[in-house]
C-alpha cells in the first residue's frame, strides 16, 4: 500500500489508545486500574445538560456555522473579558471541536513546510504530530536547569531562521508545572519582538493548586491591535469535565480567525449544535463545579504525592495544577515503555510512558480517578517495582506471586 510521506510519519496517539486498552479489559472483567487517563469523574454541569435537552426538544438539530453559533461565542466573550480581562469581538473566535482542533486549525493557518514551532518538553504528546500534519519541524526545548520550567533563554537559544510559532501549555501536560509570571511575559514580548506566532494553550488554566491565580496573557503584550499573533486556545473538556462534547475555541485577530473558519469550514465545518449550545450552558451557569473539581484535584494529587514519596527511588515534583504528575522511575527502570508494559501485565495498572513526552525513564500518572483508584494503583506499582515489599498482593480474590526480577 502507498501511503503519503505526512501519513507514514505520524504515529497514534499514545493516550487515546490507553483508554481503548483500558475499555477492552475492563469488558473482559479484568480489575483494571487506569493512572493514565485525562477525564475527570465529576458529573457534567447540570446546566450543561438541561441547555441540551431543551435544544434536543425542539427536534431543530441543524448545521452550525463553522466558526460557531452566536450563543456560544458570546459565552466566550464573556469568559474571556473575565479570566483574561479582554474585551474582544465575535469576529475573534472561533469554535471548535475540541481544544485539539483548534490548535490544529491554527496550526494549518499559519505555517509552511518546514517552518518550525517550539514547545518546551515535557509537552502534551500530539503536539510534535499536529505540527509534522502541517508539514512544519516540530522543535521540542528542555529546560537547561534540567526542571520543568523553562526561561526564556532556553526558548531564544532554539529560534532560527525558520521558527514560525511558539506553543506554551501553562499547566503543563505532563508535568503539571505552571510557569511564573516573569516567564510568560518574558514569551508574550520575546514573540512579539520576533514577530512570532505564540500559541497559548490554556486548557487547564483554572485547575491549579496551592492558592495560585490564572494568568492572562493579554496582561504582557503591547500589541492587543488586529496585527496581534496572539493565540488563545481553552474549552469545556477539562474544566466542566465535559470531554466527550468536544466543543473548544481559539481567541486571535480577525484575519487569522477568518483563515481557520475557511480551514474548518471545508474539514469538519461547525461542532455540533447542540454540543454548543451545552458548553454554552456551563459556561452561563453556576459554576461551582469547577472549584469542586478543582479542590477534588488538589486533594487527590496531595494523596498521590505522598504515596509516591514512599518510594525509595522514585524522585516526583509535586505539580501545580492539571490532572498529573510526571515521576522519574529510572532509578528502577530507564526504559518508561518497558515499566509502562510490565505494569499493565504484571498488575493491571494503566500508565503512560514518559518517553511520548520527551523525556524516558519517567511514567506521567493521572489522579483525576477515585482516591480508591489512585492508592490502589500506586500499591499495586510499588509492589510490582520495589522488591522490599511482599512477595504476594491480592487482586480481589486473585492472588499475585512476583515471579520477575
Amino acid at each position: 500500500m502507498s501511503l503519503s510521506q505526512i501519513a507514514r510519519s505520524i504515529s497514534p496517539s499514545p493516550t487515546l489508545a490507553l483508554n481503548e486498552k483500558a475499555a477492552v479489559l475492563r469488558a473482559k472483567g479484568d480489575p483494571i486500574i487506569h493512572l493514565g487517563g485525562g477525564e475527570p469523574k465529576s458529573k457534567v454541569p447540570m446546566d450543561a445538560i438541561m441547555s441540551a435537552v431543551q435544544h434536543l426538544n425542539t427536534a431543530e438539530i441543524r448545521y452550525a456555522p463553522a466558526d460557531g453559533i452566536p450563543a456560544l461565542k458570546q459565552a466566550i466573550i464573556r469568559y474571556t473579558q473575565e479570566h483574561y480581562n479582554r474585551s474582544v469581538a465575535p469576529q475573534n473566535i472561533i469554535a471548535s471541536s475540541g481544544a485539539k482542533q483548534a490548535i490544529m486549525v491554527a496550526l494549518q493557518a499559519i505555517l509552511n513546510p518546514q517552518e518550525e514551532v517550539i514547545f518546551p518538553s515535557p509537552y502534551w504528546v500530539s503536539y510534535p504530530d499536529m505540527i509534522k500534519l502541517c508539514g512544519g519541524v516540530p522543535v521540542p526545548v528542555l529546560a537547561e536547569d534540567g526542571s520543568f520550567y523553562p526561561n526564556i533563554n532556553d526558548i531564544e537559544l532554539r529560534v532560527s531562521q525558520y521558527t514560525k510559532a511558539v506553543i506554551i501549555n501553562s499547566p503543563n501536560n505532563p508535568t503539571g508545572a505552571m510557569y511564573s509570571e516573569a516567564f510568560i511575559s518574558d514569551i508574550v514580548q520575546f514573540c512579539e519582538s520576533r514577530n512570532l506566532y505564540l500559541i497559548m494553550d490554556d486548557i487547564y488554566h483554572r485547575l491549579i493548586f496551592d492558592g495560585r491565580r490564572p494568568l492572562s496573557c493579554y496582561k504582557y503584550a503591547k500589541d492587543l491591535s488586529e496585527s496581534s499573533k496572539l493565540i488563545v486556545i481553552n474549552g469545556v473538556s477539562k474544566q466542566y469535565a465535559m470531554t466527550g462534547f468536544r466543543i473548544g475555541w481559539a481567541v486571535a485577530n480577525k484575519k487569522l480567525i477568518e483563515a481557520m473558519t475557511n480551514i474548518q469550514g471545508h474539514q469538519t465545518s461547525g461542532p455540533s449544535i447542540l454540543l454548543q449550545i451545552a458548553a454554552a450552558g456551563a459556561m452561563n451557569g453556576i459554576q461551582s463545579s469547577v472549584e469542586n473539581l478543582r479542590l477534588t484535584l488538589e486533594n487527590n494529587r496531595n494523596v498521590m504525592i505522598s504515596r509516591l514519596k514512599a518510594f525509595e527511588g522514585v524522585k516526583v515534583y509535586p505539580p501545580d495544577g492539571t490532572f498529573y504528575t510526571f515521576a522519574d522511575f529510572s532509578a528502577y527502570e530507564k526504559n518508561s515503555n518497558k515499566l509502562s508494559n510490565l505494569l499493565i501485565d504484571k498488575v493491571q495498572v494503566l500508565t503512560v510512558p514518559g518517553k511520548e513526552f520527551g523525556l524516558d525513564g519517567f511514567l506521567r500518572l493521572s489522579y483525576c480517578g477515585s482516591l480508591k483508584e489512585i492508592t490502589e494503583g500506586i500499591d499495586r506499582i510499588k509492589w510490582a517495582i520495589d522488591f522490599n515489599s511482599p512477595n504476594e498482593l491480592y487482586i480481589g480474590d486473585r492472588k499475585l506471586v512476583r515471579d520477575w526480577s
